[in-house]
């Protein structure tokens, strides 16, 4: 048993004495290392296969001298186990790295990183706020091939004790992404998401709110008399809207750059489409006409919309509390028009190709997904003019049969 040589009283007041580095030694190989500048330092002293080496055992006082020989004697049962305690750092950093990299967290942003080049802004932010509020704090720094069914399911349930249901379905949704992810990677073997099917409360999905067809005529009168209560830019912009039947965040974040008055064409860059694809608006006469006004009342900002900073536009909540005011709270939403608009047309007879081009709807196959933007674009001309003629003359209370390409 080797004697105890220091004191904590010395190793408090120990100096190196002029010294660059004084080296105070405490048995059995452990050494209270003292600099000039009055730093301090443990290492311990070993020999193995009869060369001498030394590892760092922490800093003092941060490591007090009793703690220092704990690490001490456990450092030497390696050495009586004939591990050298270095190389042993060495792997348990190397362990403790690859594990970062292999936790869930880890992954998850990875595969973020991969899948936000084709979401849009609010959509990558949402999933990646998702992950960091729900699932990072109880299983981010996991290994993911070490997690199992029943760990998920009670982050899970987690989200379904607040009794947000469709949540919970949302974010198991996105995990099964990450462990694809991870798979595919070499990361994991299972995708958890599959051993929990059933296991979750079942969510009704909820579409947004939506008029009925004989219901859209009193709505666009309600819409054009807002301004009574209502500011011009609101009506206009709900106008448009239904003229145009784009997404709600689509239109808010219109700019004046982006549309083509010669040709009659709003073009809307990949950045700002949910499938990341350029879309082309053809613009009725009625939608042209809107456009003047709003230019007019624009001030000068880049934004066909813009707040009251002239250098950012409207919220999405605009239009939909402008809806609230007029009575619509329930019954209707801004990606409301999109519903009314695909199911009227539809009815009308026009092609549904050429209705789901004008919606958005990408093909989710990539190879189809990849369509000219131009695709079906005179048949779209003349089914935005007929729908923004449709919309004048029910709005105007005439009894009109929407037939394909005639209003009787």
């Amino acid at each position: 048993m080797a004697t105890n040589l220091l004191s904590a009283a010395e190793c408090k007041n120990a100096t190196s004495n002029g010294a660059g580095v004084r080296k105070l030694h405490d048995g059995d190989g452990l050494y209270l290392w003292v600099y000039l500048d009055g730093r301090k330092y443990w290492r311990m002293r070993y020999w193995q296969v009869g060369k001498e080496k030394s590892l760092s055992v922490g800093v003092y006082p941060k490591v007090s001298l009793s703690d220092a020989r704990k690490k001490r004697d456990e450092l030497r049962k390696q050495l009586q186990s004939d591990l050298d305690p270095s190389a042993e750092r060495k792997a348990t950093t190397l362990r403790k790295k690859l594990a970062a990299e292999n936790s869930f967290e880890a992954v998850a942003l990875e595969w973020h990183s991969k899948q936000k080049i084709k979401w849009v802004a609010h959509h990558a932010n949402r999933v990646k706020r998702l992950l960091e509020l729900s699932i990072f704090p109880v299983l981010g720094k996991r290994p993911i091939d070490q997690i199992e069914a029943p760990e998920l399911l009670g982050a899970i349930r987690k989200i379904e004790a607040r009794g947000a249901h469709d949540l919970a379905h949302r974010v198991l949704q996105i995990c099964g992404q990450v462990f694809r992810y991870g798979i595919a990677t070499g990361r994991c073997t299972r995708n958890l998401s599959t051993d929990l099917r059933g296991a979750l409360t079942p969510h009704v999905m909820q579409h947004q709110s939506a008029v009925r067809p004989e219901e859209l005529p009193d709505l666009l009168r309600a819409i054009a008399r807002y301004d009574e209560t209502g500011d011009k830019q609101t009506r206009l912009a709900l106008q448009l809207l239904a003229q145009t039947f784009v997404r709600t965040n689509e239109l808010t974040g219109a700019e004046w750059g982006e549309f083509d008055m010669e040709n009659a064409l709003w073009i809307i860059p990949a950045g700002r489409m949910k499938m990341k694809t350029e879309h082309v608006v053809p613009l009725a006469r009625q939608a042209l006409a809107i456009l003047a006004e709003l230019k007019e009342i624009s001030g000068g900002s880049r934004f066909v919309f813009p707040g009251r900073n002239r250098d950012k536009p409207i919220s999405n909540n605009t239009m939909l509390f402008a809806l609230y005011r007029m009575g619509y709270k329930g019954k209707m939403t801004g990606h409301g028009f999109r519903a009314v608009a695909s199911t009227i047309l539809n009815e009308t007879g026009f092609k549904p190709d050429v209705i789901e081009r004008q919606l958005a709807h990408c093909e989710r196959n990539e190879v189809r997904g990849a369509y000219n933007r131009a695709e079906y674009l005179p048949e779209r001309k003349k089914m935005m003019q007929h729908w923004a003629d449709y919309l004048g003359s029910i709005e105007a209370g005439a009894k009109v049969v929407p037939l394909h390409g005639q209003a009787a």
